[in-house]
């Protein structure tokens, strides 16, 4: 199997005080744009996948997303968010300048 795009969602979970991802619902999020994606016939063999990831290590960025190939890390809000980063970078290829994730 290969696929044209590749997006991991964090989904990790923790019980102590350190940020994680989940606690912005990212598992929801997750199943909202794999979803949207199989209503389009977009995901799977030579297409796009959507997949779960453990920590990622960005917790202070949360929540957060990865594409590769590009290896392009995102954080979102909302279901707008994540329409707009399927839309323009996984469909048009085209980064999400406002949704990247810019550490210091």
């Amino acid at each position: 199997m290969s696929f044209t795009k590749h997006i991991f969602f964090c989904t990790n979970q923790r019980d102590d005080k350190k940020p994680f991802c989940n606690r912005f619902d990212s598992s929801k999020m997750r199943k909202y744009a794999k979803q949207k994606l199989v209503d389009a016939n977009e995901h799977g063999d030579g297409k796009i996948r959507v997949n779960s990831a453990g920590c990622l290590g960005k917790c202070d960025y949360g929540p957060v997303v990865v594409v590769y190939p590009e290896a392009v890390w995102y954080t979102w809000v909302d279901e707008y968010d994540v329409d707009e980063i399927i839309e323009q970078h996984l469909r048009q290829g085209k980064i999400v300048e406002r949704l990247l994730i810019k550490e210091s």
